[in-house]
């Protein structure tokens, strides 16, 4: 569909002073070339740009009559196609500045001819004319904007100019080129052609074509040449063998003409389009690459056959253009001066038919992305970064066009972005990056984040405005001028009032027109387009029409201005100007506008208001400002838009606070549209001055209509701000302690607050620390398993609630920690929580400190309660039992550590440096350290220490930990050194004496008599061991 609008896209219009009829013109640089009517041979210049007059520069003549012409900017070159005595040529002419102002020297020279023999010293000021001579007359060219090299279209072939750049002397440089490729096409004769960057389009009469050519290493063949042909499906074979026969039969029917379906193919189908294309390398061998091609788009129209009165002729595709997106990159320094490089961006195709225009993004990927209808038929098109320029008959059309939009949008989606700088003079860092916010919403195949949104690709084509220009031939587009060319035609009105019914073939089509003798009238005009600013005033005034009666309209004419605005600054070579700041200004009041509209109007798409104020850099209260907020019974006065954007805005921790009389009026909005609602915008640090009585008296009217536990909670953390903490009591009674954490994870704000990205805990949150702290523990530890709350910020929000900062941890973290390890299975989290707790435990330890407060969890519970708490081996108790009451009495602190060490799921050695640290030389030190080495595997040197400092546990030891493969450590280990140390009385003779004893009574149960009488020493008492050989004996003849 296509929106029509009378704006003003079009300023002022300047009359050219040609001397002689135009004939052909396009634009270089700051000049106008325009080349005079047939038998002129001359090119006059105009400066455009310059100011309001369009003041004569010179002219040039020309070796023939010219049939086409274009300019390139990179080369500072014009080409054209002349005609002389019937023969065709393709000339370059080159320095033709100096002689438009008036030197007199022209050099006429052969592509690749000696070029430094003609070029004397004085050639600064001499204009040469390069000839390319081609075996088939030249059809058409394009020149690469990039580079300057030439395409040039030939019946059958494309034929490529590479642009050179000779250095006679240091300073002088001579243009030249190189014919560097032949593309041999059969099947399609080009009518118009476009090169940029390596991609090639081509158009005949219905069909459209486009290619990539890429340099390669090595040649296809010995030849140079490559073979890329493109056959089709046999049933395409098939109907393309019918349609021959059926022609066959009627040869010479000039009442029918055969049309073939459309076809479009993208991408790797595109190579069954029936094109054959060979490739043949014509430069010299080491200078020019060989190259490879890739089939991008093949389509194919049908003739528009909508009129009675069909011309085969007027139904052909036109303004065929390839147009680049350029951005600034990396500076390069060329004699000792720095200077920008530009690099291709993005490409774009665009091609038209009489009454629709097509636009492709071009890459290794071809897609379509805008059609534009045209009201009228259309003669030519244009297009502009910005615009769509039409000509019809008798209008000039401006539509917008959708190129850099495409682009915003596409970095939009990606997270890409204007430049920093621009970024950080939009507060809400508007809309150029995706949100990090969990929130985002889908509408249709757009993504949109809470600070991000862009208007949808899908938009109604935007005719802004249709200038009458009255017999339109020809236009071209320079920067921000627009030059038409309009003659008047002197037909025979009644032979142009009378239709013909006669149907043209495409061989009648084929026959060239012949002119009318004279045409009395033309002028040449350069129309000069509106600034941005200018434009986007008009379109948001105009909008203003539409805002109670077609809000679709309104939301289309703005989001075309959003995106005119946005596309504007994208433009690389928008520099620190006054008129940048104007740009980002009018940037955020179209975000402005946009939110007001999807806030206010019933439309699908209202969730667009949230990212259109988030771009717009509006506080919340200057949006609260343009709502009208005086309605206090009617819910449908706020738009469904409006109340999304406050309920998400009220989600997010904000800094800015709302003024009393706001958040009373936020406070009836939502409890006329939303009560369930109520609790989170009381939560909220936005309505933090709000009366809290007020706030109170609401929630009473939504409890009895939408009771909730959030309601609840929301009531005792009010009547805390009130003071009345028997009230706060009496609420949380009304629940259980299960179902009130679960209204803390719909609701954490109840128990921590944002201050300037700073977790606090709530005055509820320290009510309950002082009066409920196992229930606090366990809703802390819900948010964190709910991903509320991170662990990192779980520790700093329970010390900042216990009033503890630097190393020093609360004992309710420390309970915290516990109860996370029971609920956690996740191996990462497990393993820095034992490294916290044995950090914790060691650090009171060693310190002889209490914790501050009573442990929510003994031992006993913990160990009932998980598996990283282990029961506590039974010689380890024993060792403690021959503690002295000091240590017996200590804190719970030892007998957990000692229940964590005792947990086969503990990594000793992730805590291996803490324990370390704990002295030994007391018997609860000394458990822990001989725990270290049980779980390092070191059972000789744990036997080693229990002999040296607590022999009496050496043998409950024994018997828990040697066992299996370890029990060789009996005779191996423990009864060598009991006997070593036995040998000598000392005081601990009587324990040991018993030890060695035992160890003999549990290895004549274990051994045979061969193997007892082995691991004796040759040395022992023989009235010692013999009791031991006797049991060893009778055990074996009992078994």
């Amino acid at each position: 569909m296509v929106q029509l609008y009378n704006l003003h896209p079009f300023g002022s219009q300047q009359v050219v002073p040609c001397k002689l009829e135009p004939e052909l013109f396009c634009c270089g640089q700051d000049a106008l070339l325009v080349a005079c009517a047939p038998g002129s041979c001359r090119v006059e210049v105009f400066a455009v740009g310059r100011s309001e007059l369009c003041e004569p520069l010179g002219s040039f003549s020309t070796l023939g009559r010219v049939l086409r012409m274009a300019y390139s900017e990179a080369g500072d070159y014009v080409v054209t196609i002349e005609e002389k005595n019937r023969a065709i040529f393709l000339r370059a002419y080159v320095n033709w500045r100096c002689l438009s102002a008036g030197s007199s020297r022209v050099c006429v020279r052969m592509l690749g001819h000696n070029p430094h023999a003609s070029c004397p010293e004085a050639s600064k000021e001499q204009m040469s004319i390069i000839e390319m001579p081609l075996s088939d007359p030249p059809l058409c060219f394009s020149c690469c904007p990039l580079r300057g090299d030439l395409l040039v279209g030939c019946k059958n072939k494309l034929v490529l100019f590479c642009l050179k750049q000779l250095v006679v002397s240091q300073d002088l440089t001579v243009l030249d080129f190189e014919r560097s490729l032949i593309l041999h096409i059969q099947n399609i004769t080009p009518v118009e052609v476009a090169f940029c960057a390596g991609y090639v389009a081509i158009t005949a009469e219905l069909e459209v074509l486009i290619l990539k050519l890429e340099p390669s290493e090595k040649a296809a063949d010995r030849t140079g040449q490559g073979r890329f042909e493109s056959t089709g499906p046999e049933k395409v074979a098939n109907e393309s063998i019918l349609e021959e026969a059926d022609s066959s039969q009627q040869p010479d029917c000039d009442d029918f003409i055969i049309c073939q379906q459309p076809v479009e193919l993208l991408g790797e189908e595109s190579e069954l389009c029936g094109i054959p294309v060979t490739l043949e390398s014509t430069g010299l061998v080491g200078e020019n690459p060989y190259f490879q091609m890739q089939f991008l788009l093949y389509r194919r129209f049908t003739p528009d056959l909508s009129s009675f009165v069909f011309s085969f002729e007027e139904s052909k595709l036109h303004s065929l253009q390839l147009l680049p997106m350029y951005e600034m990159g990396s500076s390069m320094k060329a004699e000792g001066r720095e200077t920008a490089k530009q690099e291709l961006l993005r490409l774009f195709c665009f091609f038209s038919l009489p009454h629709v225009g097509y636009l492709y993004a071009v890459s290794n990927l071809v897609e379509l992305i805008s059609t534009y209808q045209y009201s009228e038929k259309s003669q030519q098109a244009v297009l502009t970064p910005q615009f769509l320029h039409v000509i019809t008959r008798a209008f000039l059309l401006g539509i917008l066009s959708s190129i850099k939009s495409g682009e915003a949008r596409k970095l939009c989606t990606m997270g890409g972005n204007l430049s920093a700088e621009m970024l950080r003079q939009i507060p809400a860092v508007a809309g150029f990056m995706c949100c990090s916010w969990s929130c985002r919403h889908t509408c249709g195949k757009r993504q949109f984040g809470a600070s991000s949104a862009c208007p949808p690709a899908q938009l109604d084509v935007c005719t802004l405005r249709m200038q009458l220009f009255i017999g339109l031939k020809a236009i071209s587009h320079f920067k921000n001028h627009v030059i038409v060319l309009t003659k008047a035609d002197t037909e025979d009105i009644t032979e142009k009032k009378k239709p013909s019914r006669r149907f043209l073939s495409r061989k009648a089509s084929n026959q060239p027109k012949v002119p009318p003798e004279s045409e009395p009238g033309w002028n040449l005009y350069i129309v000069k387009t509106a600034s941005t600013l200018q434009l986007y005033r008009e379109m948001v005034d105009y909008s203003k029409t539409y805002e109670n009666v077609r809000t679709e309209s309104c939301i289309h004419l703005l989001s075309e201005a959003h995106l005119l605005v946005r596309t504007a600054l994208m433009d690389p070579d928008l520099k620190e100007s006054e008129e940048k700041e104007d740009l980002l200004a009018a940037l955020r009041e179209s975000c402005a506008l946009l939110g007001d509209c999807y806030s206010r109007f019933d439309t699908k798409d209202f969730h667009l208001a949230l990212p259109y104020y988030k771009m717009s850099g509006l506080s919340m209260a200057d949006i609260l400002k343009r709502v009208d907020l005086s309605s206090e019974n009617e819910a449908h006065n706020y738009g469904k838009g409006f109340i999304f954007y406050l309920q998400h805005v009220l989600y997010e921790d904000t800094n800015e606070e709302l003024s009393e009389d706001l958040a009373v009026k936020v406070l009836q909005v939502f409890y006329l549209a939303e009560p369930n609602q109520m609790p989170h915008v009381i939560c909220s640090p936005c309505t933090k001055n709000m009366c809290p009585k007020m706030a109170m008296d609401y929630l009473e009217k939504v409890e009895k209509v939408v009771p909730s536990v959030v309601v609840t909670l929301c009531k005792a953390s009010l009547a805390l701000k009130m003071g009345d903490q028997l009230r706060c009591h009496k609420e949380l009674d009304s629940y259980t302690e299960m179902i009130q954490v679960c209204g803390f994870i719909v609701e954490p704000r109840l128990l921590r607050q944002q201050i300037k990205g700073q977790i606090s805990p709530t005055d509820l949150a320290v009510y309950l620390r002082e009066t409920r702290p196992g229930f606090l523990v366990a809703s802390v530890l819900a948010l964190h398993e709910n991903s509320k709350l991170e662990l990192e910020e779980a520790d700093s929000y329970i010390k900042m609630l216990s009033a503890k900062d630097g190393d020093n941890v609360p004992q309710l973290l420390v309970d915290f920690w516990e109860a996370l390890l029971v609920a956690c299975f996740q191996e990462e989290v497990v393993l820095e929580l034992h490294f916290k707790l044995v950090s914790q435990y060691v650090w009171r330890l060693c310190r002889k400190e209490l914790p501050d407060t009573k442990p929510l969890k003994t031992t006993e519970d913990l160990v009932n309660s998980c598996c990283h708490y282990g029961l506590i081996f039974p010689w380890v108790s024993f060792m403690m039992s021959l503690a002295p009451p000091s240590e017996q009495n200590s804190s719970e602190d030892l007998s957990k550590l000692q229940s964590l060490l005792c947990s086969p799921h503990i990594d000793i050695t992730s805590v291996l440096s803490f324990l370390e640290t704990l002295p030994d030389d007391t018997i609860s030190g000394l458990s822990i350290h001989i725990l270290c080495n049980t779980q390092l595997g070191q059972y000789e040197t744990a036997i080693d220490m229990l002999l040296e400092r607590c022999p009496e546990a050496v043998i409950p030891y024994a018997q828990h930990e040697l066992k299996n493969e370890h029990q060789a450590l009996w005779w191996k280990k423990l009864l060598p050194e009991l006997c070593r140390r036995t040998r000598y009385a000392g005081d601990n003779y009587p324990v040991l004496l018993s030890s060695l004893k035992e160890t003999l009574s549990v290895l004549a149960m274990e051994l045979e008599l061969r193997d007892f009488l082995n691991v004796l020493p040759e040395d022992g008492n023989a009235a010692f061991f013999l009791p031991h050989l006797l049991q060893c004996s009778r055990r074996r003849q009992v078994s």
